[in-house]
């Protein structure tokens, strides 16, 4: 089986590639803009393309020469804070390349399964009552980010039922582990933690809006829900990917200040705080655990141990 991951080099790309790569039976194709792939533990084991997305031509190019079984669509500008002062970029960089895809698979003929990475930001502020959100959640996203990432849903929605496009529609919740950006708030805790300890930054912990609800999973929890649907998922479908508990941000940075013996102080930054943000979020997750067997298994306590202790060795080995 060919699987193509766009983005390869992303957070998520990364280690969905390395629990692929080490399957026999998936022959795994990978782009993204850098010129290499970024982790050098799968250079034998993935081939590799350096592309843009944006640029089309090259794109249809490539999908001509792997004509792929699977394309797992992970390519985006994926940052809600950075969607709010690039709004023309996100909406272009997130819609075309993914309509583009789909229109390219039909003019090329053949019949890939395309799963698009999609994200709970696009059901908007959703009433408490009306949680925990469900697949039928109305979509009426309040962020940048959010109005893309609808946009993109409706679109592998339309291309399945006018071309029989094999689509597949995730909404992804809050999502963190190892090798995660620090543009991200759990991550950027724990980054800040790691260089509090090595007497890189003053003792003093700058963060957003901390009393914000998130449904957060692991990465690898994810990775392994990405290869459940290549297997179990309905075409056509829309699944909520997430882990069906919602916990405090303040919550989990307590506990990763807790897991440090330096003492730390917490300041509000104004940059870290949204225009627009979301203050709780919970997803139903029956129908991906149902049509795949999959749910999420690592605990958001080992999930944190292994970012801080990630962020102590990148610290430590800079």
């Amino acid at each position: 089986m060919k699987i193509l991951i766009t983005g390869v080099n992303g957070f998520v790309g990364g280690h969905l590639a390395e629990r692929l790569a080490h399957n026999p039976a998936y022959q795994v194709h990978g782009i993204a803009r850098g010129p290499h792939l970024a982790l050098a533990s799968l250079h034998d084991k993935v081939h590799y393309q350096a592309l843009d997305l944006r640029d089309l031509p090259q794109l249809r190019n490539t999908l001509a020469n792997i004509r792929p079984d699977v394309i797992v669509h992970l390519a985006a500008q994926a940052s809600v804070a950075k969607s709010f002062h690039d709004a023309i970029n996100t909406t272009h960089d997130n819609l075309i390349p993914s309509v583009a895809l789909m229109q390219y698979a039909v003019e090329l003929g053949f019949d890939p399964l395309i799963i698009f990475a999609g994200s709970n930001e696009i059901f908007g502020n959703v009433p408490r009552e009306q949680m925990p959100i469900t697949e039928t959640q109305p979509l009426v996203p309040v962020t940048p980010y959010g109005v893309s990432k609808a946009a993109v849903d409706m679109a592998a929605h339309q291309w399945f039922v006018s071309h029989k496009v094999r689509t597949i529609r995730l909404r992804l919740f809050s999502h963190i582990g190892p090798r995660q950006s620090e543009s991200y708030a759990v991550s950027a805790f724990a980054a800040q933690i790691a260089r509090i300890e090595a007497g890189l930054q003053e003792p003093v912990l700058k963060v957003g809006n901390l009393s914000a609800r998130r449904d957060i999973s692991d990465v690898r929890d994810i990775a392994a829900a990405y290869e459940a649907l290549i297997h179990h998922g309905v075409p056509g479908a829309a699944y909520n990917v997430g882990s069906g508990v919602s916990h405090e941000i303040r919550a989990l940075l307590d506990a990763l200040i807790a897991a440090s013996d330096t003492p730390i102080q917490v300041e509000i930054d104004p940059a870290r705080l949204r225009p627009v943000d979301v203050p709780d979020v919970v997803c139903d997750n029956r129908r991906i655990c149902a049509d795949t067997g999959w749910s999420p298994r690592i605990p958001v306590q080992t999930t944190m141990h292994d970012m801080l202790a990630y962020w102590r060795r990148v610290i430590k080995e800079s």
